[in-house]
């Protein structure tokens, strides 16, 4: 399988092939080599159906019937390769040759590539496209830079204040503690602070312990399990104790969610029942509901556990097993390559349950959570030592 986007005789090419057949698109449109015109291009694909856009000029190409997944374990290349003969030779139209000129803002799955010495794994003849020291994105937030004898300064848009329009005028004089994100609130000209793990209070002054997290919304969770390395994946176990009066949210997600491939169980409410989705690989992710009107968005607590046994899954709600299903009778992937990363009630600030999920749940968890535990370990989760914000202690009440 591959992905590759060339230039070719002048146009801009896509070709992928998903297993089965070359898919190949072409521009309408010549690209500039004056060498001073930047070029937007957008390339990708839905399913087996494929788009390529230039400079806003768009071209489309639904396949037949067939693969529908690109099936890839090899590292990105832009530019070039390591060694030319790697290239399948169906993936461009000529003889394989290095590109020459420059690039910036890659942006794969919605997350942009840092174009810097350190970030990349490797690579080789790279230099300074820019050649100033305004470079690309300096200025935040659609600041503009101007160049200067020491330096550069930033022209920032009227709620975007600092050296490079990095901070919103309504935190430049923000009272949160040391522990805590000031987060803008441009509609009522104010500012929140979201508190780190372990400190609560209005500028998040206040140190607290907990035992039973509870989640306000805006809360999440992110647990690195120090024993990811030495887990068998194929046999994969989480479980918890939670309560809500809420009929959607997000309560337990295993896996790194840093793209759509990457593999993940999650545990979660919709219409007040409990779901648990699964994907092992190609996103291949069944959704699996309780079908028993029965809900969980009572108020009480609630005790599950998802166990994991290559493609079977069982779910258990309150020591009953309700659900069991095999995902994928074909055993194409049976292991849970979770990354070692555990989110609770949702994610990091900014990231919206409903997008990093797509859909999959709508919104962030609102309840308490306790006693999570991952696979057969004889420890509870200590959610305290992780890593979190706006969490507060649910010890007190029901």
């Amino acid at each position: 399988d591959f992905l590759c986007i060339s230039l070719v005789n002048g146009f801009t090419q896509l070709r992928y092939n998903l297993g089965d057949r070359t898919v190949i698109l072409q521009t309408l449109q010549k690209v500039h080599t004056n060498g001073n015109t930047w070029h937007l291009l957008n390339a990708g694909r839905v399913g087996n159906e494929g788009y390529l856009d230039l400079d806003g000029i768009n071209v489309t190409r639904r396949a037949s019937p067939g693969m529908n997944a690109l099936d890839t374990h090899s590292d990105f290349f832009v530019g070039g390769v390591s060694s030319l003969n790697l290239v399948n030779p169906m993936a461009i139209e000529n003889e394989p040759t290095g590109f020459t000129g420059c690039i910036r803002e890659i942006v794969i799955n919605d997350r942009e590539l840092n174009l810097t010495v350190t970030d990349p794994k490797g690579g080789a003849n790279i230099g300074d496209c820019d050649g100033t020291d305004c470079g690309y994105t300096v200025c935040k937030n659609n600041g503009t830079c101007q160049v200067e004898n020491s330096g550069f300064s930033c022209s920032c848009p009227r709620e975007w204040t600092g050296t490079t329009c990095e901070q919103s005028i309504h935190c430049s004089q923000n009272m949160c503690g040391s522990h805590a994100l000031c987060i803008p609130q441009p509609s009522s000209f104010s500012y929140t602070c979201a508190c780190a793990l372990g400190w609560t209070g209005k500028y998040c002054n206040n140190k607290i312990k907990f035992y039973i997290a509870k989640f306000v919304g805006n809360s999440y969770i992110k647990y690195t399990d120090p024993f990811y390395g030495k887990r068998d994946l194929q046999y994969s176990r989480l479980s918890l104790n939670f309560t809500t009066n809420q009929t959607e949210g997000l309560i337990a997600w295993m896996g790194k969610s840093e793209d759509e491939d990457n593999d993940f169980l999650a545990i979660g409410l919709a219409n007040g029942t409990l779901k648990v989705v699964i994907n092992l690989g190609e996103r291949i992710s069944v959704p699996l509901m309780h079908s028993k009107y029965f809900t969980c968005s009572d108020g009480r607590w609630h005790f599950t556990t998802v166990v994991q046994n290559q493609t079977c899954i069982k779910v258990y709600l309150d020591e009953e097993l309700i659900l069991f299903e095999d995902i994928d009778p074909q055993r194409k992937y049976t292991a849970l390559n979770y990354g070692g990363i555990c989110y609770f009630g949702g994610f990091e600030i900014g990231r919206k349950v409903n997008i990093v999920t797509t859909g999959l749940f709508q919104k962030e968890f609102i309840g308490k959570i306790k006693d999570a535990v991952l696979f057969q370990d004889s420890k509870k989760i200590q959610l305290m030592k992780a890593e979190g914000y706006n969490i507060h202690d649910g010890n007190s009440g029901n």
